[in-house]
């Protein structure tokens, strides 16, 4: 059997199993539609307690798969925070399943209304390559602090993190409760089109789209974590060291291949040189090697390294600046790693202007004044973060109150993400809905409305026939 026939086979016997997983969860979910809270806590005691155990397998797995991705920034941005995420949800999912009270109007009493928070059945979790097991885990905590069932779409991209993860997941759940699917385009659209109750989908703008238009088909509703050009907007005040090291930072982590990364820096047009000289004294001092470095992370493969050589291609070709920081001069090319990379003097026809560059490429885009800047935001697509760099406080203000961004950090990069309590979610072509913390559980909770009346019923004397009475009530009630 030739190559293509037997992935073809191979592909047809993942979309068979995923048809029956599916409905086995179903009916899983069937027998069991409202899990008590001690029976979501004890879920997520044995997830939280699997990572643990495979925390350094998983770290060793993700490092294969990139061909080189650093072990303290898996612990750190993929252990670490589905860990507390999970914590938190363990100190709080007792409290937000409780009914919450709300108000019943004067003309319907005696009687009592609330909403009961109930699970939605059967949860779709697509999980993008970058962050291969927080983008994996911390959705299905989510869903399981919320008493569903998931089935999770992984990326082909990464397969001994998959098999791992798998083989991790298959010692705390039946497939009838948690359950993982692979593949590539084929799997992934039939995926999109099963008859989920809630699906997330994680990864490039382009893919969301198609993502729902498929789950249309069943009225399936979408939570979309996309993303977009993230801006890091530096003031003429901020400290230039300060701006630089913090910007570093959030573009160095996994190599720029973060959905939050910063994508361009909006500096004042007569501090461009001062912030180029103070962000490559930075990035020195955190990786004065490349090569052979373990901290500094390979791009995942040839299709996205590529994909990137033809970007700072473009960029070269058209007129730009480069500033690559690269301080022992090192060749890089055959490990698949890109040193961090500064663009300037690039326009809007460049691919870094107008493409979500998803690696460790900079453009530096001049401003003259605040309001200019705070307008090149407003014009392009709503980002899925925000950066600005300012100690002043009526700044700060006035740049939350006149831009729209899924999320922000001010005078940082990337840690509004890790704050448990915070609801983490794009605006517009950088995503649809919310997850993490509460928002996270109220995303994969049905919010069910009910109302109560007990013996007495007072509004029996608006029931025809009409007469007197009912005058009365409505001159009583529309005041």
């Amino acid at each position: 059997m030739s190559v293509t026939a037997l992935n073809a086979q191979r592909t047809r016997s993942e979309m068979d199993r995923m048809q029956e997983v599916f409905q086995s969860q179903r009916r899983a979910f069937d027998r069991d539609p409202m899990p008590s809270a001690e029976v979501r806590r004890e879920n997520l005691r044995r997830l939280k307690a699997a990572i643990l155990r495979y925390q350094g397998r998983l770290a060793d797995a993700v490092n294969e798969d990139f061909g080189c991705r650093s072990r303290d920034e898996t612990m750190l941005a993929d252990i670490m925070p589905t860990v507390s995420q999970i914590n938190y949800q363990l100190k709080n999912v007792r409290r937000w399943m409780k009914p919450e009270r709300r108000h019943v109007g004067a003309a319907f009493q005696p009687a009592k209304a609330f909403v009961q928070y109930q699970p939605l059945g059967v949860v779709g979790i697509i999980a993008p390559w970058n962050y291969p097991i927080q983008l994996v885990l911390e959705p299905l905590a989510t869903a399981l602090a919320a008493g569903n069932r998931a089935m999770i779409k992984v990326s082909e991209f990464t397969p001994a993190t998959n098999k791992t993860l798998e083989a991790m997941l298959g010692e705390v759940f039946p497939e009838d409760h948690v359950a993982m699917v692979h593949g590539e385009a084929e799997v992934a659209q039939a995926f999109t089109r099963l008859p989920f109750d809630h699906l997330l989908f994680t990864g490039s703008t382009a893919v969301g789209r198609q993502v729902m238009r498929a789950a249309a088909e069943h009225l399936t509703p979408v939570t979309l974590e996309l993303g977009g050009k993230s801006p890091a907007i530096v003031s003429d005040t901020v400290p230039l060291d300060h701006a630089a090291e913090r910007i570093a930072f959030g573009k160095a982590l996994n190599a720029g291949q973060t959905c939050i990364a910063p994508d361009y820096v909006l500096c004042p047009a007569d501090r461009v040189d001062g912030f180029v000289e103070a962000f490559q004294r930075r990035v020195s001092r955190m990786y004065p090697t490349l090569r052979d470095n373990p901290d500094f992370t390979a791009i995942v493969n040839d299709r996205q390294y590529e994909r990137l050589t033809r970007y700072l291609r473009d960029a070269r070709e058209k007129g730009a600046r480069i500033v690559e920081i690269n301080p022992a001069s090192e060749k890089l090319e055959d490990v698949r790693k890109l040193p961090l990379t500064l663009l300037l003097d690039t326009t809007e026809d460049m691919l870094v202007r107008q493409e979500e560059i998803f690696g460790p490429l900079l453009p530096v885009v001049p401003y003259d004044s605040l309001d200019e800047a705070l307008e090149y935001v407003r014009r392009n697509p709503r980002p899925l973060a925000l950066y600005y760099f300012d100690y002043d406080k009526q700044r700060q203000r006035r740049v939350l109150e006149q831009t729209h961004a899924g999320g922000v950090s001010i005078n940082d990069t990337l840690s509004h993400i890790a704050q448990d309590d915070l609801p983490f979610g794009g605006i517009g072509p950088s995503g649809i809905g919310r997850y993490h913390g509460k928002e996270g559980f109220l995303t994969f909770s049905h919010a069910k409305s009910v109302y109560v009346k007990p013996r007495f019923n007072g509004a029996r004397f608006a029931y025809p026939p009409y007469g007197l009475v009912n005058k009365l009530i409505y001159r009583l009630f529309i005041r």
